[in-house]
């Protein structure tokens, strides 16, 4: 298994998934400034040549939650997802994919000081929902699907503390308290240190 991957992208968070699991694989680094070999091979196999990208036998995957899905799936036995026929599969399936598909979007748009300019027509809708989605769907103890951590807070609480790390999201002391929550775990203290030396905590 292969894992395309550079300490300052998203491929972080896939990452984390990764020590979480405590699975081997190989870690492939990609410079993503200049065009070396590994940049070359990054491309041909995923054209949007971004990261995280996995590689796993003939198998390629690419973003994150879908990344952290196939990962969660493939080893159950690690416990980082609901079973299949679990009554908490449809939420751990919302907080996967809300957060690539409505919160990054709409914090990305308003780190660069811009608005839809139709919100209603947008995937996202506005930030104003968004942040009330973040505050109503962050847990107030424990993590996204209660006692048992989870992919599901790998995705959706890495994206929370990125946003707050980097000033694109002001923490309630909701999400402040979550997010401490899963700074505390090892694997993501072994993962985030470059972004921690960088860009420190807020």
């Amino acid at each position: 298994m292969k894992h395309y991957y550079n300490p300052m992208s998203r491929a972080v968070t896939t990452d984390w998934m990764l020590k979480e699991l405590g699975i081997e694989h190989q870690q492939i680094t990609i410079d993503l400034t200049s065009n070396t070999a590994e940049l070359q091979q990054l491309r041909d196999i995923n054209p949007m040549g971004k990261l995280p990208t996995l590689v796993d036998g003939e198998t390629v995957v690419t973003e994150v939650a879908a990344i952290c899905a196939y990962l969660a799936d493939k080893y159950p036995e690690k416990h980082l997802a609901p079973a299949i026929n679990s009554a908490h599969r449809a939420s751990y399936y919302r907080y996967l994919f809300i957060a690539g598909n409505t919160i990054e979007p709409a914090l990305t748009l308003a780190a660069s000081d811009m608005n839809h300019p139709n919100p209603t027509t947008a995937g996202w809708g506005d930030l104003t929902r968004v942040i009330a989605t973040i505050e109503t769907m962050t847990p107030i103890t424990g993590w996204a699907l209660g006692e048992q951590f989870t992919a599901a807070d790998i995705v959706f609480g890495g994206l929370l503390d990125s946003s707050v790390m980097f000033g694109i999201l002001e923490a309630s002391p909701k999400v402040a308290a979550y997010v401490g929550r899963l700074r505390q775990r090892p694997a993501y203290l072994e993962t985030h240190q470059t972004f921690i030396d960088i860009v420190g905590q807020n």
